[in-house]
């Protein structure tokens, strides 16, 4: 018996000897930087290390916890922390004592840095990845870091993932909100930004002034845009609308979120089976769009989408004004001279069937009508040409408005101007 208690005396003794040499070994290479080599030793030795002991198994998981995040394996080092966290702080060593409060800000230091580093390469899902392992390990402190998760998932098109993110941070009422801190240099006589420590210090020197604290704007608005313009690319329309409403009353002036609210219409039209349903949606289309053009007058696209939803409605005149002002703001949008064009060629259609039914009267007075009306006909087909013309300096090669052209050209009979637009468009189309 007294052999037995022997060989296990010496046993645990080897056993313990075992554990502080692999644990000395560790935290040198630590302490020198070679983490590589620390985890290859620690992964090596995870059994020995690992024995139950609180205070082993807290120098392990402290250890670990360093390394991990050194060598970014981000999702070891939490789990790692987590361990550590569990264990009882009494059973931590002086060294553990001092330094395991900072694991945490370090790692998600390193967390932060290598998202931004994942963005800088656009690999987003890697960074929202991180952002989310930094904010859950402590969900009030880092609640930033899911704002800025769900940013990433919006540039990785990972709009599920992103609704989610502002929906939660929605619920919360997240505002982002900081304090800034500003004080106006005697010298120079500018303001200058500076951090809180800063601003305390300098208060009390002479050689500063008019200490002045101010606030981030807060991202709530942006929050609640997000989520409506998610909804309407996801085609929920009901939920789009809603969030839309709440969006605006937010941000009233924000032309971005008009422009997909009057996306959002002109689709629900579209799809619309209902001639009345899909009228109104165009009428609301139409309500937004003016709206739009109040907030930016020197915007060509706009007038154009105002143009395009009059002459649906049989207002040539107001459409006919808001292409030119299309045209005035934005002269190469070649679109905008064809509904010119178009709208100009309605005309067409009324002469002819007044020239149609007279075609075979051979009345002096209708043979002089008929006359007149001819004139009428090419007056509206050259009225058409300087718009064509117009519309090809900016695009020359545009097969649709060189047929409309060259059309105008025959009808004219400007044989000399009919062929060289037809040699355009015989090469343009081989």
């Amino acid at each position: 018996m007294r052999t037995i208690f022997i060989y296990i005396t010496v046993f645990l003794c080897s056993f313990s000897f075992g554990q502080k040499k692999e644990l000395r070994q560790i935290k040198k290479l630590v302490d020198e930087k070679f983490f590589q080599e620390a985890e290859s030793i620690l992964e090596i030795n995870k059994n020995l290390l690992l024995s139950g002991d609180s205070k082993t198994d807290a120098q392990y998981y402290y250890y670990a916890t360093k390394i991990f995040t050194e060598i970014k394996s981000f999702e070891s080092a939490t789990e790692s922390l987590e361990k550590l966290l569990s264990i009882n702080d009494s059973f931590y060593n002086s060294e553990i004592k001092l330094n395991y409060k900072n694991l945490e800000d370090n790692l998600v230091v390193a967390l932060v840095n290598s998202a931004v580093s994942d963005n800088s390469e656009k690999k987003w899902m890697d960074g929202v990845n991180k952002l989310l392992l930094a904010y859950e390990m402590d969900k009030e402190k880092n609640i930033d870091y899911l704002y800025f998760a769900a940013s990433g998932a919006i540039n990785a098109q990972e709009y599920d993932k992103a609704l989610e993110f502002y929906l939660l941070l929605k619920e919360i009422n997240y505002t982002g909100i900081k304090d800034e801190f500003f004080i106006t240099n005697i010298e120079t006589g500018l303001e200058e930004k500076v951090t809180e420590t800063e601003y305390k210090i300098y208060q009390s020197s002479k050689e500063y002034a008019n200490p002045r604290i101010g606030q981030t704007e807060s991202r709530y608005p942006e929050i609640v845009k997000n989520i409506a313009l998610i909804y309407v690319r996801k085609g929920d329309d009901e939920l789009a609308i809603e969030a839309i409403n709440e969006a605006r009353s937010i941000q009233p002036d924000d032309l971005y979120l008009l422009l997909n609210e009057a996306d959002l219409y002109i689709r629900l039209s579209n799809n619309a089976e209902d001639d009345n349903l899909r009228s109104q949606y165009r009428l609301k289309f139409k309500e937004i769009m003016k709206v739009a053009v109040e907030k930016d007058p020197e915007n060509g696209i706009l007038y154009y989408n105002l143009g395009i939803i009059s002459s649906e409605q049989g207002e040539s005149l107001d459409a006919r004004s808001y292409f030119e002002k299309a045209i005035e703001f934005k002269p190469d949008y070649v679109d905008s001279y064809v509904a010119i064009v178009n709208i100009i060629l309605q005309e067409q259609t009324k002469i002819i069937e007044e020239m149609d039914k007279i075609a075979m009267s051979n009345k002096r007075s209708d043979i002089l009508k008929y006359d007149a009306l001819k004139d009428d006909l090419n007056s509206v087909w050259s009225s058409c040409i300087p718009y064509c013309e117009a519309a090809l300096e900016y695009a020359p090669n545009d097969l649709e408005v060189l047929k409309l052209l060259s059309q105008f050209y025959y009808k004219l009979d400007n044989i000399d101007g009919y062929k060289e637009i037809n040699a355009r468009i015989e090469t343009l189309s081989n």
